[in-house]
């Protein structure tokens, strides 16, 4: 069965950078997306950064744009995200995916397995 586990969440102050990890036991899709997401409380989930595994290609939400980058190190079935210059509203639960394909008009579409997610917290 595959697995997707994220680490390397934790606390940090505004300014702050971490790097989140998404390890596979196998990649889902080798030739589709995988994908970070997150989730603030009370607020829905939304799409943060998203690579294709067969090309590196790369869609960014605007809020994250220059600050996070998105990774994959294919040898390892492990995707990164860099998170730097944290603002507080970059609080909230981190979750990586899995898709089929990449492209398409909606990137943060048809996402169909999921990680656990790993808690981020930017505060003073």
């Amino acid at each position: 069965q595959v697995q997707l586990v994220e680490s390397g969440g934790g606390s940090v102050q505004p300014g702050g950078s971490l790097r989140l990890s998404c390890a596979a036991s196998v990649y889902p899709y080798s030739r589709g997306s995988m994908g970070w997401f997150r989730q603030a409380p009370g607020k829905e989930r939304e799409g943060v950064a998203v690579i294709s595994l067969a090309y590196g290609h790369t869609t960014y939400a605007n809020s994250v744009m220059g600050r996070f980058t998105i990774s994959q190190d294919n040898a390892k079935n492990t995707v990164y995200l860099q998170m730097n210059s944290l603002k507080p509203e970059d609080t909230a639960m981190y979750y990586c995916a899995a898709r089929s394909y990449w492209g398409g008009l909606q990137p943060w579409a048809d996402f169909d397995v999921w990680g656990q997610g790993t808690q981020v917290t930017v505060s003073s």
